[in-house]
């Protein structure tokens, strides 16, 4: 498709060079013979079936017309129609700008994490809630089950399987 819309705007390029020199009297004729051609097409087929570089050649084009001309212009595409695919266009182009990067939630501060495992590390007797608690306590707004995937993601098992301190040890 981009090849396409590539080959119709070097086309048209090349048709307005060959227009430069032509004098006004020999531009209009030349302008008249597809005019007309466009009419009898228009008579005789209900709707052209346009490809999307069509569709933007023909979009595109008019914006260089003062607008006294374009409304003379007989274009196989109404202005309404002209209009609508612009802000189609436009809608898509906005859509895709803010789209966001990632799928899903945002990950957890690093430096969160590192908070999470360096309270679980010091402290192995205290589970996921404990530490949500402590983390809280220090102003640090996150969810006790973030905690509780952080420890799981980096292999801590529960705070009853750990190793804790007994009486027997010390």
């Amino acid at each position: 498709m981009l090849l396409r819309l590539l080959y119709l705007t070097l086309s048209t390029v090349f048709t307005f060079m060959r227009l430069v020199p032509m004098s006004d009297r020999e531009m209009d004729l030349e302008i008249l013979a597809p005019r007309h051609q466009l009419a009898v097409l228009r008579r005789t087929v209900c709707r052209p079936q346009l490809t999307w570089p069509d569709r933007a050649l023909l979009a595109a084009l008019p914006h260089r017309f003062p607008r006294a001309r374009l409304r003379r212009l007989r274009l196989t595409v109404s202005p309404d129609t002209l209009l609508r695919r612009h802000r189609d266009l436009l809608r898509h182009r906005h859509a895709k700008a803010s789209r966001p990067k990632r799928r899903g939630r945002p990950r957890t501060v690093r430096s969160i994490r590192a908070l999470d495992l360096r309270l679980v590390r010091e402290n192995p007797s205290r589970g996921y809630r404990r530490v949500h608690g402590e983390l809280s306590a220090l102003g640090i707004k996150v969810a006790a089950s973030t905690v509780w995937s952080n420890l799981k993601e980096h292999g801590i098992p529960p705070a009853p399987d750990r190793e804790h301190t007994t009486w027997a040890a010390l």
